[in-house]
């Protein structure tokens, strides 16, 4: 199966209610595993390379409504990625000093170095979907006067983060976003094994339930976002997350083409250098108790 092409979003026609959020393709949940422990060697191997060759970064962004399992996915899918070339970053409701600076600078102080993937759980997109389903924050936000009035205030921020995008993209930090469709009824699910598991207590709170209330606007919200910014250099792709096995195998077969798309490689070193490295070598072979050997 052809995940990224399967999943990916194409532009203005873009249809939520087209994606069924319990699509599993020809999967059954033994086979997906058994997949992405393949898809996990891969990654590993992929960010190694992508690591030392310190070229490119790849910023990955994860959105979807509470409980669509975004921290799982994270938690499962770079669970074999060394720690020194990944981040997440959470970004929650913004704090007075990022209120005193545009909304993208929160987010753009953490993106990703080059050779290291970095991880936006949720991400500025927050800016055209929570504050558009509460429109009431913009008053806080203290924009130039008249623009939380504007009725294009909506359209300019998607031109805002394509240009941001397009400019992350042209600068070699690849951009790959994921929005994990969960269906209203399986969250529903989700929230009762939160409430009904005490080791789950501590992942709900009564705003998760207010914010469920809103249910349709978030889902126009989610649907705009996705036909105004899926492009060539940044697409989005529509995650089916009603089965968290097969939304973890399709994410982590997408990074993988992903990483295979910066043809990372290991640096060649100069002759200059590779001399020195068998002086050191001859150096060192004695103290382990080995004896050089000479090719012929």
């Amino acid at each position: 199966m052809n995940f990224a092409k399967q999943l990916r979003a194409f532009g203005k026609g873009f249809r939520l209610k087209d994606r069924d959020p319990a699509f599993k393709g020809p999967l059954d949940r033994d086979k997906a595993e058994r997949l992405q422990q393949k898809q996990l060697a891969q990654l590993l191997e992929l960010q190694d390379r992508f690591y030392a060759h310190h070229r490119d970064a790849v910023l990955v962004i994860l959105q979807g409504m509470d409980a669509a399992g975004k921290d799982g996915l994270i938690k499962h899918v770079m669970s074999g990625i060394n720690p020194a070339g990944c981040e997440v970053c959470s970004f929650k409701a913004p704090s007075l000093t990022e209120l005193d600076h545009d909304y993208l600078w929160r987010t753009h102080v953490h993106t990703p170095d080059r050779g290291r993937i970095g991880i936006f759980n949720r991400s500025y997109y927050e800016e055209v979907l929570v504050v558009r389903v509460h429109p009431e924050f913009l008053q806080g936000q203290r924009l130039p006067v008249g623009a939380a009035e504007d009725p294009k205030i909506w359209s300019r921020r998607y031109e805002d983060i394509n240009a941001f995008e397009r400019y992350l993209e042209r600068n070699g930090t690849q951009v790959v976003k994921f929005f994990l469709h969960l269906s209203k009824r399986e969250q529903a699910e989700r929230f009762l094994s939160r409430i009904e598991s005490p080791a789950k207590n501590w992942k709900f709170s009564k705003a998760d339930l207010a914010e469920r209330q809103h249910w349709d606007d978030y889902q126009k919200a989610f649907e705009e976002m996705i036909r105004h910014t899926s492009t060539d250099y940044a697409p989005w792709y529509v995650i089916p997350a009603d089965r968290k096995w097969f939304a973890r195998t399709a994410v982590a077969a997408i990074l993988v083409e992903v990483l295979k798309k910066t043809k990372p490689r290991y640096p060649e070193v100069s002759e200059a250098h590779r001399r020195e490295l068998m002086q050191i070598r001859k150096l060192l072979l004695p103290q382990v108790g080995r004896r050089a050997t000479v090719k012929r």
